[in-house]
This record gives structure tokens, C-alpha cells and sequence, in this order.
């Protein structure tokens, strides 16, 4: 059963009597809330109308698509309108940058300021005539009337009804100004505003979150404190623009627009617009009305403060994908067993399933999505995987030419063009699972493009910082002939992988004889790193520290893929180039350790 709204105020609250009574058995409340749940049998007509006083940010992105899934999913139609007629706090790159960022995030309309279609215009400022025409409409049927009081006025009315904690809801006065009057004084030029007569008992209404929403009666505290208070909105402002009441409500209607998705904040707004449908005689859309999304501090996001604005996710690096599927996430629930979920099944499965109440954005889920997209695209390749690697080349090349302004930079890159752009591609088919966004990954595989320097040797783990100490000192003079003989002529990664097993085994043969040699001993008969106990080294032990070693050695201590992979991607070239250049601080290293040995036994000689 779904409950229509239309004609004059009686059907209405005899649609509404019949809700109550229909919502009063609790099993047949559960069945009409199941169905306000499913889709619409016909196709929907909807619309997504943002207005350029900002930019397009998370939550309005969610609206747009919520819309945008509805038609989709019924076979109906999307729109997009521009409600610009809030002149003084219009951006002027606003609706260009709304038009960009809703293609951006995937998201098309089927009729809209830039597409055209057969019910436009579809930017507010070009349809004032039409609102113009139906505030007369209003004026003659009664159900709205001029006002003359200035600003001053309005502004004290509204500082008293603050001192008593009351709304600054309007007073009537001019309610009263007999027709003929209020006729004279706007001939005579006397400026005014159309106001809403709005009922004592504002409408009631069935939304397909909430159910029957019905307002509270603010007059009966007003009333004990000898104020009356009256809503009334103004609907046509001074210079004949409409205000947002008053123009959603017509182009709705001439729109054709069936359901409106859109932020609970509007819910105490609803009963105006219900009031301006009944007034007119027009069939309402139904509503329904999302919980809103609040950041950490439960605070909304607000396009004038630029909080998430679409804009910075597009060159942080997130992908469109990812962010429709995020913000989809928040307010509707789904039946599918993995919340990784593309445009088109989300239009495949979407209903009206919305949760109530409002929602805390986390913004880890975010990245636990990309990582997911990452990884179809890298498994995948085809033109996303292409789009990636793009996205992220370019973000490297941006980066290198930052840092080589920077006077004295070490971080030339030594790969450009498309050998760069293939060692991206390269890399990011293994490390696609753990991909967040091009900064994150030019930091965590640097040592991919460019000659990072050497860091510090550092590991908690204590066993295996000891064997890797004894395994650089006892291997600093051979370590490239060491492992290079154990590499066939083919370098591949199945070819690497035996090497470094060869290796690892020779490191622990080794290792374990020196252990019971007592450590190994320099050239001067001195043991230079005598404090470090070394313990029996197992084969998985062997095999951590050999890895953790050349992980230092090559890849810098940086994470990746596993070391036959990262020497790999890097070629024969690098990976001896960086042994090499690792025995000879080893060397140096041994010698200074030596020199302090020998001064350690003369001073105790002494």
C-alpha cells in the first residue's frame, strides 16, 4: 500500500488519518514499510539540483547518486538542475566545476543545463517568469499574501523570539492589509515579499525512510508567552527571485519529477512544500529523506566550508569507482556478501533500503576500497589498469620535477618516459592489494625509480639482527660473487628465486660455523662485533635473514614484493650496482670496526 498525496489540504489529512490507522497494527506497519522499500513499478523521473553557491562534496554526491540509481534501476530518467538563484553567494566556477566533478565520479544525466531536454530550461534564473506567474496564482487563491515589512522590522521581531528561545518565525502582520491595499502599495512601488499562508496544522506525510512524519505545533509555547507564531516562507523576494521553496516545488511538478531523495535537514522543510502541492492542486512526488553524513566530530559536511570536496579525492588519486561505491555505502544497505560494489551492480541491486538516522564517514573504508579496485584493474589490465598506471607516471614525474628544483636534491630519477611508465606498471601488478593513491605509492616504492640512499640497519627482532650483522661482516668482501654465481645466465624472477635459496643455504652452512668458531674473525685476529651473541640458525631463520638483508641492501629496508620479484623489476644492472655499492661501505664499515678492536686490546695491554 502506498499512500499518494494530492489535491486540497482535506484529501490530504484524510490520506494521512488513513496511515495512522493503517501503521497502528504492528504486522501491517512491518508490510507497508517493506514495500515503501522496493522500487517503483513504472519508471522514476528524478533530479539532482545543487546550488553554485559551493562545491560538489561527499554528501551531495551521495544524493546525486542515490537519484541517479533510482532512475536508473526503474528505467527512468535523471536530471540535473541548476538552482541558482541565490545570486550574492554564487561561485562563478561553481556549475562548471559541478558539471566536471559529476563526470568525474561516473555519474551522466539524461536531461540538464548543458544536455537540454524537452522540460528546460534547466537553470532556475532562466525560468523567474514562471515563478512569477505561479506566486500570482497564489496571491489570487488566497493561499499567499504580500509583505511590506523592512528588514529593520523582521530583525527586531527575530532578536525577541530569540530572547524567549522561540523560533523567528513571521508575525502576520501584513496578513491583514485588506487586497486592494496590498494591490496600491505594489503599484505605487512600495518594495514586498510573497509570503506562504501556511494551515494552523501543517500537512503530515509519508516518507519512505520514516513513515508518517508529522510536525510539532511550536504556537502552543508561543501562545503561553503571548507571541504567535507563524512559518509562513517567503516564496518571491524583493527583486522577483524565487526563493528555494517556492521554485523547488514548481519545477518539480512541471518536471515531472517522481521521487526526491534527498538530506534529512529538509524533513521540517517538507510540510511547506506539501502545503504549496495542496495549494495548487498538484500531485506531490514521494519523499525520501537520508540520515545526513557527519565527520568525526558529528559535524555535517558543509560545501561552503569545503569539507570533502570532490574535487581533492580526483587529485589525491582515489578512483571514481571507489568513491560512488563508498559513499553508496553510507545510509543504504545491501544484501551482497562483499561491500566492493561497481555502478553497475549498484544499479542492479538497489532499492529503497535506506537506514535512518545520520552516519559517521570513515574514512578507512575509503582506502580499503581503493586497494580492492586497485587490484581488479591490475588483474584485469584493459583500460582501467592503463588509466592507473597513467595516474600514477604522471604523479611520479610531478614529483621528481619538484625535487630536483630543490638545490642540491640527491633524487634525480634515473628512469624516464616509457621505461618509467613500464617500471610503474611493473610494480603496481604487485603491489596493486596495498595501492592507496600515487603519493602513497611513490613513497613506499621509491627505491623502484631512483638511487634512495642506504639507511640505517634496523630490526627489533634480535636474532635476526644478529645473523644479518655476522652475514654483512663475514660476506662484505664476496657478497656480489656470492650471489651472482648462483644466478643462471637467464635473469627471471623463477631463476632469482633459486638463487636466493642457494644463497640462504650457504648463509646458514656458514653462519652455524662460525658459531662455533666463536663468530667470525678479521684479518688482525680480532673479532670485531664480539658483543653480538650468535644464536643456531635454522633454515627459516636463514631464509627471514637473508631476505631482510638483501631487502636492505636492494630495496633499501622498503616494502614490496618478495626480494626475486623487486631484482626482478630492477634489472641485473641495479641489483649489482647496490651489492656492490654495499660491500664497500661494509668494507669501510669492518675496517673502522677492526682499527677499534686492535686500540681495544693495546689500551688494555697497557
Amino acid at each position: 500500500m502506498r499512500l499518494r498525496i494530492f489535491g486540497a489540504f482535506g484529501s490530504y489529512h484524510h490520506a494521512a488519518r488513513l496511515s495512522r490507522a493503517f501503521s497502528s497494527n504492528s504486522r501491517l506497519g512491518k508490510v507497508d514499510r517493506r514495500i515503501h522499500q522496493q522500487l517503483p513499478s513504472s519508471p522514476a523521473r528524478t533530479r539532482f539540483a545543487p546550488s553554485p553557491t559551493g562545491y560538489l562534496h561527499l554528501g551531495s554526491l551521495r544524493t546525486a547518486l542515490f537519484n541517479y540509481l533510482l532512475a536508473k534501476a526503474t528505467g527512468g530518467q535523471f536530471l540535473l538542475r541548476i538552482e541558482d538563484t541565490d545570486k550574492k553567494r554564487t561561485i562563478a566556477d561553481a556549475e562548471e566545476r559541478l558539471h566536471s566533478d559529476l563526470r568525474w565520479a561516473g555519474l551522466e544525466w539524461d536531461e540538464g543545463p548543458d544536455v537540454g531536454g524537452p522540460l528546460g530550461p534547466y537553470r532556475q534564473s532562466e525560468r523567474t517568469e514562471l515563478y512569477q506567474e505561479h506566486a500570482r496564482t497564489l496571491l489570487k487563491s488566497g493561499h499567499a499574501y504580500r509583505c511590506f515589512c523592512s528588514p529593520e522590522k523582521l530583525k527586531e521581531l527575530a532578536r525577541r523570539r530569540a530572547s524567549l528561545g522561540l523560533p523567528s518565525d513571521y508575525d502576520r502582520t501584513c496578513d491583514g492589509i485588506p487586497r486592494d491595499q496590498s494591490d496600491e502599495r505594489a503599484s505605487a512601488g512600495d518594495p514586498f515579499v510573497i509570503r506562504l499562508r501556511v494551515p494552523s496544522e501543517p500537512p503530515e506525510y509519508i516518507d519512505l525512510v520514516y513513515g508518517l512524519v508529522g510536525k510539532p505545533n511550536q504556537n502552543i509555547k508561543a501562545q503561553n508567552m503571548g507571541e504567535t507564531l507563524y512559518e509562513d516562507p517567503v516564496l518571491l523576494k524583493t527583486d522577483g527571485l524565487p526563493t528555494y521553496h517556492l521554485a523547488n516545488v514548481v519545477d518539480d511538478h512541471h518536471m515531472d519529477i517522481t521521487h526526491v531523495i534527498r538530506a534529512a535537514e529538509w524533513m521540517s522543510s517538507t510540510p511547506k512544500h506539501l502545503t504549496l502541492y495542496n495549494a495548487f492542486g498538484w500531485k506531490a512526488p514521494q519523499f525520501a529523506h537520508v540520515g545526513l553524513l557527519q565527520d568525526s566530530g558529528r559535524q555535517k559536511f558543509s560545501k561552503r566550508k569545503g569539507d570533502l570536496d570532490i574535487r581533492r579525492f580526483d587529485e589525491q588519486g582515489i578512483f571514481p569507482e571507489a568513491l560512488l561505491n563508498y559513499v553508496a555505502l553510507y545510509g543504504w544497505s545491501h544484501s551482497h556478501k562483499s561491500d566492493v560494489l561497481s555502478l553497475s551492480d549498484l544499479i542492479a541491486s538497489f532499492d529503497m533500503k535506506f537506514t535512518k538516522g545520520n552516519t559517521v564517514v570513515e574514512p578507512h573504508k575509503l582506502m580499503y576500497l581503493q586497494k580492492k579496485y586497485a587490484t581488479r584493474y591490475a588483474n584485469e589490465g584493459g583500460p582501467q589498469f592503463d588509466a592507473l598506471v597513467d595516474g600514477v607516471f604522471e604523479a611520479i614525474e610531478q614529483e621528481f620535477r619538484r625535487l630536483s628544483w630543490n638545490p642540491g636534491s640527491k633524487y634525480p630519477s634515473p628512469l624516464k618516459g616509457p621505461e618509467l611508465r613500464t617500471r610503474v606498471a611493473s610494480v603496481l601488478k604487485y603491489t596493486a592489494k596495498n595501492y592507496t593513491t600515487p603519493r602513497d605509492f611513490f613513497d613506499n616504492y621509491s627505491y623502484f625509480f631512483y638511487e634512495v640512499p642506504l639507511p640505517e640497519f634496523k630490526d627489533d627482532s634480535g636474532k635476526i639482527y644478529t645473523v644479518c650483522r655476522e652475514i654483512a661482516a663475514y660476506t662484505s668482501h664476496d657478497l656480489v660473487s656470492l650471489f651472482m654465481q648462483r644466478v643462471p645466465q637467464h635473469w627471471s624472477e623463477s631463476a632469482l628465486k633459486e638463487a636466493i635459496l642457494g644463497l640462504t643455504e650457504h648463509i646458514e652452512k656458514t653462519t652455524n660455523n662460525l658459531r662455533e668458531q666463536g663468530g667470525w674473525i678479521d684479518e688482525s685476529g680480532q673479532h670485531p662485533y664480539e658483543d653480538l651473541e650468535m644464536p643456531i640458525l635454522n633454515p627459516k631463520d636463514a631464509y627471514k635473514a637473508t631476505q631482510l638483508y638483501l631487502r636492505w641492501a636492494i630495496a633499501r629496508g622498503g616494502s614490496g614484493p618478495p626480494m626475486h620479484t623487486v631484482m626482478a623489476i630492477l634489472g641485473e644492472d641495479v641489483v649489482v650496482q647496490r651489492l656492490r655499492e654495499l660491500c664497500e661501505l661494509l668494507s669501510k664499515e669492518r675496517i673502522k670496526a677492526g682499527k677499534a678492536g686492535n686500540a681495544k686490546v693495546e689500551n688494555s695491554e697497557a
